[in-house]
C-alpha cells in the first residue's frame, strides 16, 4: 500500500515564482532529499488547496508537468504517485553537509539575517560556485 506523501507546499506569493512552478521545484526538492520515494501518493489537489489556498487547477498543473517529466503518474480515482526518484547516493551521504548547513544557517540566523537574506546569500554563492556548468 503506498504512503501518502508528507510534503507541505510553501507558496510564496512574492517570489515571483508562478505558484505551480512553486510546486513542481518543491516536489522535485523533495525527491533529491529522499522524502518522496517510488510509490508515495502526492496530496490531492484539495488537501494543497486547503492547505495554501491556492486554485485547483494551480496544482493540477503542476502535476501535470511534474507527469510529463516522468516524475508522476496519475491514478485515475486513487490520486498522483511518484514513479522515480531524483536522488542518488549523494542524497543518501549527506548528513555531514545537511548538519554543516544547518550550523551555518543557524549562525546566520543568530547574525540577524531573515529567511530572505540567507537564500539571497545562499544563491549568490551557489551561483558562483556553479558558474558555467550548465555549459557542460
Amino acid at each position: 500500500m503506498a504512503r501518502t506523501a508528507a510534503v507541505e507546499f510553501r507558496i510564496d506569493r512574492r517570489s515571483g515564482v508562478a505558484t505551480y512552478l512553486q510546486i513542481v521545484q518543491q516536489t522535485k526538492q523533495a525527491l533529491r532529499l529522499g522524502l518522496l520515494e517510488p510509490g508515495d501518493r502526492l496530496p490531492t489537489a484539495r488537501e494543497v488547496v486547503e492547505a495554501t489556498a491556492i486554485n485547483p487547477n494551480t496544482v493540477l498543473k503542476a502535476y501535470r508537468e511534474l507527469e510529463r517529466e516522468g516524475l508522476v503518474e496519475a491514478r485515475r480515482g486513487l490520486g498522483t504517485f511518484v514513479t522515480r526518484s531524483l536522488g542518488g547516493a549523494a542524497a543518501a551521504n549527506d548528513a555531514p553537509l545537511r548538519a554543516e548547513l544547518a550550523d551555518w544557517a543557524g549562525r546566520a540566523r543568530a547574525a540577524g539575517l531573515d529567511r530572505d537574506d540567507v537564500s539571497a546569500l545562499f544563491t549568490a554563492v551557489l551561483n558562483s560556485t556553479f558558474e558555467g556548468d550548465e555549459d557542460r
